[in-house]
């Protein structure tokens, strides 16, 4: 449903975050918000390791009160090793939109003090914009370091974290 359709019935607003962490490990592609960023090192996961993606669908689960990414695909089954994390961010947007609802807005958080975002943040947007099934306009990526401090600072790891507004149907 689309979203003045939504605020016209008088839409109940529901905010939602996650965050996700993965250590970077060498001999796998690095993948951030559904793209591929070149880089000497990539994630380390089950999946593909996208930590962006894994923030936004937790924020997205758990705006509906539908747990987390683990609960819907968990990383004790065989079926997710090295799956493409797009897969999981369509089955998060598939859920509000089955429910009757829209994804207002998301804004993502990158933290990592390589590789720099800002190059890819425009290819990131689209791209979880089209996953998403929503407009540009209602997509932010953006960065930040953590001034050389701790497992990100040190270029250990990334860390992402997401917030996300849906607007569902009331339902009393």
């Amino acid at each position: 449903m689309d979203i003045k359709t939504l605020l016209a019935r008088g839409a109940l607003p529901r905010a939602g975050t996650g965050y996700d962490v993965h250590v970077l490990a060498e001999g796998r592609k690095l993948m951030l918000c559904g793209i591929e960023v070149p880089h000497e090192r990539g994630l380390a996961g089950h999946s593909d390791a996208d930590v962006a993606l894994h923030a936004l669908c937790d924020a997205i689960y758990g705006a509906m009160a539908e747990g987390d990414i683990g609960r819907h695909f968990p990383p004790s089954e065989a079926t997710w090793k090295d799956a493409d994390s797009a897969r999981f961010l369509r089955h998060a947007a598939g859920l509000v939109a089955e429910k009757g609802g829209a994804i207002a807005n998301v804004d993502i958080t990158i933290i990592c003090e390589r590789p720099k975002i800002t190059p890819h943040a425009l290819a990131m947007r689209s791209r979880v914009a089209e996953l998403a099934g929503i407009p540009l306009d209602r997509v932010s990526v953006k960065a930040t370091t953590s001034e050389r401090l701790g497992f990100t600072g040190r270029g250990e790891g990334i860390a992402a974290q997401a917030a996300v507004m849906l607007l569902m149907p009331f339902v009393a």
